[in-house]
């Protein structure tokens, strides 16, 4: 089959100057190679290039999940409102749900995710423990509204995904799926060239235990994952965890109150002190669904709200503010200590632990107290992880310095177990006769996100560079100009179309040869094979996108080098 793309007919506008508004490379060279176009914040139309990448994409995922035995469907993006109420996601998702009503004002919502519907749509398919287990998979316009959509398709309100679930009756059934989803998600990234981690995750507004994020390491990557460099230990920042590890606080002194006059903040109270922010205890108020909250953690370190959220979800955490300090007599703002808080629920992160002892507000204004000890004169109600980690934190598993980087989500994968199927009651016939509650896994792929993963990760300084799996040619064909040199090229690109590569040839009349050389390297197709100065002699030049690398090669030798890199 002849697989051949001219130029000359394709609709592509490649662009010399970046973008205004773009402040990754993914979204600067998208857009000047022609791929993508915007046409609102967080909304982006695919043209032809970029079409061909996402679909190419899209094939290796279909191709790795029906390996596994996952079957495909597709299911609708405008959905009913009750499935989520009944999970309580219509609420806890809040403003990122695109919501809106039918002309009989029916309520309705662009759906971010599907486990409501799959899980639905499950019990209405599969009545015995013979129908399971059962893996379903969709690729899918997703929508979220984001509040700052940006990045181009990096971030954006509406987004292709691969999402899909699987469905057991026993723990040990969804750890198998799990594990097959694992292994199929490593294979896909490896086919696609993507460099990434496999890091511990928290499960979010998604539910469930277990969870894995699989991040593409670049410096547009909005995650941070903590990395080992002495043992395979890598996470997520808002899952790394720190031991709880009680200290004798027997040699510590009784408590002593200090005059500190004008030293609301750790900064100002260390200052005329003269002693090490690490030394003075920080606690943080909060609202968490209305209820003042205290959050106690070393003086030096700031309290991740993420990571504190997670902990305490579905509740809403905010932060207080001077209202809620009226009528409370025993908070005093920028004086609070734990001692003494009676009517202050007190979280406190492992750092504070049993016999360390602190500098902290004395719940009077202008005071502090010293030789405050934990377990001693303060209990805590909860130890929760919710310090940002910093680069040399200690590894959880041996205990190293960890490292720091940036990263993309690409994929992630979640043990939900029975969430979803209690709200739903989804149950079948058992081998003993009885009913049997269903177990469910959830696994999505970014496939748009990708695309934006691979140009971070690929490109250079003169453009794209994609690996060939994903490319939207095989090799792109240059004629430099002239008449002999452009019906060479076409004629090596129906060769190279009939042996089966696909081949995109720029053809355009009129277009100067530098032009179409750095076209050539601004699209990035993995070969680029030039009719230049010897086509007369029907010799070509073949080039490495990456490399760089050159040779000289007649039209049946490069059809013979090319069809061999293809094999």
């Amino acid at each position: 089959m002849v697989q051949v793309q001219r130029m000359s007919r394709l609709m592509v506008k490649t662009l010399r100057d970046d973008p205004a508004d773009a402040e990754t490379l993914s979204h600067k060279l998208l857009v000047r190679a022609g791929y993508v176009r915007r046409n609102a914040a967080g909304i982006w139309s695919w043209l032809p290039l970029g079409k061909k990448v996402l679909d190419n994409i899209s094939t290796v995922v279909r191709e790795e999940m029906d390996a596994i035995g996952a079957q495909e469907v597709l299911l609708p993006a405008l959905l009913p409102k009750e499935p989520y109420e009944a999970s309580g996601r219509w609420e806890e998702y809040g403003d990122l749900l695109f919501r809106l009503q039918d002309r009989k004002g029916g309520d309705y919502l662009l759906g971010p995710t599907h486990e409501e519907i799959f899980t639905q749509t499950v019990k209405d398919q599969c009545t015995s423990y013979k129908d399971l287990p059962v893996m379903l998979y969709q690729i899918q316009t997703k929508y979220r509204d984001e509040a700052r959509p940006r990045s181009g398709v990096l971030r954006g309100r509406e987004f292709q995904m691969k999402d899909s679930y699987s469905f057991d009756t026993t723990d040990e059934g969804l750890a198998h799926s799990y594990a097959l989803h694992r292994a199929a998600y490593i294979k896909i990234f490896e086919r696609l060239g993507l460099d990434h981690r496999v890091v511990s995750a928290v499960s979010g507004a998604m539910g469930g235990s277990a969870s894995e994020e699989f991040l593409a390491p670049a410096a547009a990557g909005e995650d941070t994952f903590a990395d080992c460099p002495n043992c395979d230990y890598a996470a997520n920042t808002e899952a790394v965890t720190f031991a709880l590890a009680p200290v004798d606080g027997s040699a510590h002194g009784a408590v002593e109150e200090l005059d500190t006059p004008d030293t609301p903040t750790i900064e100002t109270l260390a200052a005329h002190l003269g002693v090490p922010a690490s030394a003075t205890l920080k606690n943080l108020l909060v609202k968490v669904d209305g209820e003042i909250v205290a959050v106690g953690v070393p003086g030096h370190r700031e309290v991740d709200l993420g990571k504190l959220g997670e902990h305490l979800a579905p509740a809403v955490v905010e932060l207080v503010t001077a209202e809620d300090f009226v009528g409370r007599d025993d908070l005093v703002r920028g004086y609070v200590g734990p001692q003494g808080l009676e009517k202050v629920r007190y979280l406190a992160d492992p750092r504070v632990a049993p016999g360390t002892s602190w500098i902290t507000g004395a719940n009077q204004e202008g005071k502090h107290a010293k030789n405050v000890v934990a377990g001693r004169d303060f209990e805590v109600d909860a130890y929760v992880d919710v310090v940002v980690v910093e680069e040399g934190d200690p590894c959880p598993a041996c205990g190293a310095g960890l490292t720091l980087d940036r990263a993309i989500e690409i994929g992630h994968i979640f043990q939900l177990g029975r969430k979803y199927a209690d709200t739903f009651q989804l149950d079948v016939l058992g081998q003993q006769g009885k009913p049997v509650r269903v177990t469910m896994g959830s696994y999505g792929i970014g496939v748009s996100r990708a695309v934006a993963a691979l140009a971070e990760q690929t490109a250079d300084d003169k453009g794209l560079c994609w690996p060939r799996e994903v490319a939207p040619a095989d090799v792109h064909v240059v004629a430099a100009g002239k008449a002999l040199q452009t019906e060479l090229a076409l004629e090596v690109s129906e060769k190279l179309g009939r042996a089966g590569l696909r081949v995109l040839v720029d053809d355009r009349p009129g277009v100067s040869p530098g032009v179409k050389f750095t076209d050539s390297e601004l699209i990035g197709v993995p070969k680029i094979l030039v009719a230049g100065r010897r086509s007369a002699d029907g010799v070509l030049e073949l080039k490495d996108r990456r490399t760089g690398e050159r040779e000289e090669l007649t039209v049946d030798e490069a059809i013979a080098r090319l069809t061999a890199d293809l094999a």
